[in-house]
């Protein structure tokens, strides 16, 4: 994979040796020497990851950082702290800025290359979801203030899978006083719990006594409800070979024992803040798609959606040679009813037919709003006759009782349908509805409140 890493550092030679090993990897390298042009360049061109030396002179690493996650513009790039020190509390520091990872000098080989290809992949998944949230939100369609409450610091629910009684106890305590967390010895129960309840983090002892820890995470990257779950790893010295292969199969991050539990703690909240930063941005993509294939009045589907599963459903009528119905149902003297009422009630008229038509209607049918007062379902395995019953009904329930626009105003409301049914191989969705809108205005023509079906 290639993306495109800032290294930001005031000593030319640290910048040299970097940018050497990233380019071997075809990794693209941009470099800055002060923390100051470090976020310029952030702000001003596409980074995919920071690679940010702690110690530099005017502003420290420490501070770009926690600007750059401060700034809704930056917050989603993954910065990793470079440092020539080896103390636990600078790598709480770098991590409680917002820091994504921390390399110590001089910085190993393996650690460099994995932790940015790594991060790299996070940031390309999410840069193509922004881009369809950011399109939402032109549209009036984000929620502001929902990416405030997201990164908030609250607890997670994290499942620690480790066979080792001391071990496990010691990642136990740590994580019991700011997360709900569980342990579990075997993998197959982990996956067991993982399948039946949500959680944000997954914790791995990758030598486990009893069975293999890649193997597991292995099946949890290949299972739809936990392809997105964030895995840690932990890992002892002279073990780097497997670690390799557990990041390249898709574990988010590691730790080495003996495990710090500052350092612990500063991980997982770091891994369970960047899943629910991805997981709002996927739901919000969701909720788009929806939003762009349902009426938002009514909460049927809309037009758009209908032609689409109309060509389906007759490719699959021809494959299987079953019959295929189409009715559109049409409320009688709609505008009298908005001229009379006001639109608000004419809505209120809009939504109550809607759901009549889709109470009135069978589970196997596909109800729709075409538009305006016009709504549409398309029948599977239904002939003529059949879909004529279906028409019936709905007319009668539209017509039966009154429909309430206030507390105490009704208006009695009547609709006329016209149907077509599919003719054959040959006989196209555009043919198939244009049919039934004919039969349609026959209705309407013929006095209203009535089921018409198409007749050559």
């Amino acid at each position: 994979m290639t993306a495109r890493v800032l290294v930001v550092d005031d000593i030319l030679a640290n910048i040299r040796l970097l940018q050497a090993r990233l380019e071997a990897e075809y990794f693209e390298v941009i470099t800055a020497a002060n923390g100051n042009d470090a976020l310029a360049l952030c702000q001003r061109e596409r980074v995919d990851v920071v690679l940010l030396d702690v110690m530099m002179p005017g502003i420290d690493g420490f501070e770009v950082c926690r600007q750059l996650k401060r700034s809704p513009e930056t917050l989603h790039i993954p910065v990793v702290m470079v440092t020539a020190l080896d103390q636990t509390s600078d790598k709480i520091q770098g991590l409680d800025c917002g820091a994504d990872d921390f390399l110590t000098k001089p910085v190993d080989d393996i650690a460099l290359v994995t932790r940015v290809k790594s991060l790299a992949r996070l940031k390309m998944l999410n840069d193509e979801m922004l881009m369809r949230v950011m399109t939402n939100r032109q549209m009036g369609l984000g929620d502001e203030d929902a990416m405030a409450r997201i990164l908030t610091d609250r607890p997670g629910r994290v499942l620690v899978v480790d066979d080792h009684p001391r071990s496990s106890s010691r990642v136990m305590s740590a994580l019991a006083k700011a997360h709900d967390a569980y342990i579990e010895a075997d993998p197959q129960t982990a996956l067991l719990h993982l399948a039946e309840q949500p959680f944000d983090l997954l914790i791995v002892a990758l030598n486990l006594e009893h069975s293999d820890g890649l193997r597991l995470c292995s099946h949890v990257r290949s299972l739809d409800r936990t392809r997105h779950l964030p895995i840690l790893v932990m890992a002892d010295p002279g073990d780097e070979a497997r670690l390799l292969r557990g990041l390249d199969m898709g574990v988010n991050d590691y730790l080495m024992r003996p495990v710090d539990r500052h350092e612990l703690l500063a991980r997982v909240r770091t891994q369970i803040k960047r899943k629910r930063f991805s997981d709002h941005l996927r739901n919000q993509i969701r909720e788009s798609v929806e939003l762009s294939v349902t009426d938002p009045l009514t909460g049927l589907h809309n037009r758009r959606y209908m032609e689409r599963h109309l060509k389906t459903l007759i490719t699959d009528a021809e494959r299987s040679g079953r019959s295929l119905s189409v009715l559109i149902a049409d409320i009688d003297h709609f505008k009298r009813i908005n001229d009379t009422y006001g639109h608000d009630a004419g809505d209120l008229v809009l939504k109550e037919f809607a759901d009549r038509f889709r109470r009135y209607t069978r589970g196997m049918d596909f109800a729709c709003r075409l538009g305006g007062e016009e709504f549409l379902i398309v029948m599977p395995d239904t002939d003529q006759v059949l879909a004529w019953q279906v028409g019936e009904r709905v007319r009668e329930c539209v017509a039966a009782l009154p429909f309430r626009l206030g507390l105490e105003q009704d208006v009695w409301v009547t609709a006329s349908v016209g149907l077509a049914t599919w003719e054959g191989e040959g006989d196209t969705s555009d043919a198939l509805f244009k049919r039934a809108d004919n039969a349609l205005y026959a209705a309407k023509r013929q006095g209203r409140n009535q089921v018409v079906a198409y007749a050559a």
